[in-house]
């Protein structure tokens, strides 16, 4: 990045969990990529003053703001960063790019189908007139997953045949575990199923380069009352003696056709006992296969099937040589990158897709698409796993 590179002004809304990820990737990118903009951390959004001035100090925000509508009436901010829970998405994201706003979201892009279609057809207005958006489904950027998508385009396992995907966590296993809004319909829209079940549903997108076309779900609330947390810290709380409603779905699993017809397999669950952030998508095709595990992130497993029997095995490839997506800005081969990394890669694509006057992605019609899936599996679920065609879903409703 030249000395004489444009700023592109951020204010970012909420500073928890994401918050954090999201600063990391802003503060970081400029330093190890060569950006033809210079990302600013310019307003940190925040209900409480104190707090949001804590944080900003903390993440490297230059000021704080209590209101986000105030933010998207300033002239010094370019692109607003939503990492606020999904029930604010749609509200805050359409006004932003009403405003004249780039807009980065947090996944899923919203809780409802209904307010995602609002959100894409908002996004595709503001192309229009040069606003982008972009939906921050942040494993796409793991230099293993981006090389697995160059395989698949490059013909390496010839046609998709089948696909499998896992993401299992832990940190709810425990029935003591007190609520938040994580736990909650209203603010989170689903449970297992769009915080975590969101993302391989993309990243099956992403890889094989289809979308899932049909369904057939079974969603589980399997402890239906948890403790009220007395504090929290964006992700979840410390337990009190009140108990409340579980109000959203455990563990999610579902069978699903992509649209050439090929069968994929989805799991995602808060549930599994020492799985910390499992995320595991094997894609089988007609000339070999692909398989990745997060928990050995800078790792891509691949199979040629036309090796002798002899000789044929899974190849262990470590994505770390410079010729690998993302990573000659970093370190020596070897040297592993991890889960902040994403978040870096994700703000280069961004800058550089605004930059270019260019539509990044994943876009709002990306995160569209994950969104009719995790309706499909709502729709599923409660009518007792019938499979649920998305296009003729989607066409029933237009019409």
């Amino acid at each position: 990045m030249s000395q004489a590179a444009r700023p592109l002004r951020v204010a970012m809304i909420g500073y928890a969990f994401m918050g954090r990820a999201h600063s990391q990737g802003w503060r970081v990118a400029p330093r190890f990529f060569d950006l033809p903009l210079e990302p600013r951390m310019q307003v940190l959004v925040g209900r409480h003053a104190d707090a949001a001035q804590a944080a900003a100090d903390r993440l490297g925000w230059q000021e704080v703001e209590t209101d986000w509508r105030r933010v998207l009436e300033r002239d010094d901010v370019d692109l607003v960063d939503i990492c606020t829970p999904g029930d604010t998405h749609a509200e805050i994201a359409c006004a932003a790019l009403e405003a004249g706003k780039h807009v980065l979201v947090e996944k899923p892009m919203a809780n409802t189908l209904a307010e995602a279609e609002t959100m894409a057809a908002a996004a595709e207005e503001a192309a229009a007139r040069g606003v982008l958006s972009m939906v921050g489904f942040t494993y796409r950027r793991v230099p293993a997953v981006q090389l697995a998508r160059q395989l698949v385009v490059e013909g390496r396992i010839g046609e998709v045949r089948q696909v499998r995907c896992q993401y299992l966590q832990d940190w709810l296993a425990d029935a003591e575990a007190p609520l938040s809004w994580r736990t909650d319909k209203a603010k989170a829209g689903s449970g297992a199923l769009g915080d975590i079940g969101a993302h391989i549903i993309d990243l099956t997108h992403f890889i094989t380069g289809e979308r899932v076309a049909g369904v057939s779900a079974m969603l589980e609330t399997l402890v239906a009352e948890r403790p009220v947390a007395e504090s929290f810290d964006g992700l979840h709380g410390v337990g009190g003696s009140e108990r409340g409603p579980v109000t959203v779905d455990d563990t999610a699993m579902f069978t699903a056709r992509l649209a050439s017809g090929a069968p994929a397999v989805f799991d995602a669950t808060r549930f599994a006992w020492g799985r910390k952030n499992a995320i595991r998508i094997e894609v089988n095709g007609t000339t070999g296969s692909l398989a990745f595990d997060f928990e050995d992130m800078n790792v891509l497993e691949y199979y040629d099937a036309s090796e002798p029997a002899r000789t044929a095995g899974f190849r262990r490839i470590l994505v770390t040589e410079p010729e690998h997506p993302y990573v000659a800005s970093w370190w020596p081969a070897g040297h592993g990158l991890g889960y902040e990394h994403g978040f870096v890669h994700q703000a280069v694509d961004l800058v550089r897709a605004v930059a270019a006057g260019e539509q990044p992605t994943p876009s709002f019609a990306d995160g569209l698409a994950v969104q009719r899936v995790l309706d499909a599996v709502e729709r599923s679920s409660a009518a007792r796993s019938v499979y649920t065609d998305i296009a003729a879903h989607a066409a029933a409703a237009q019409s």
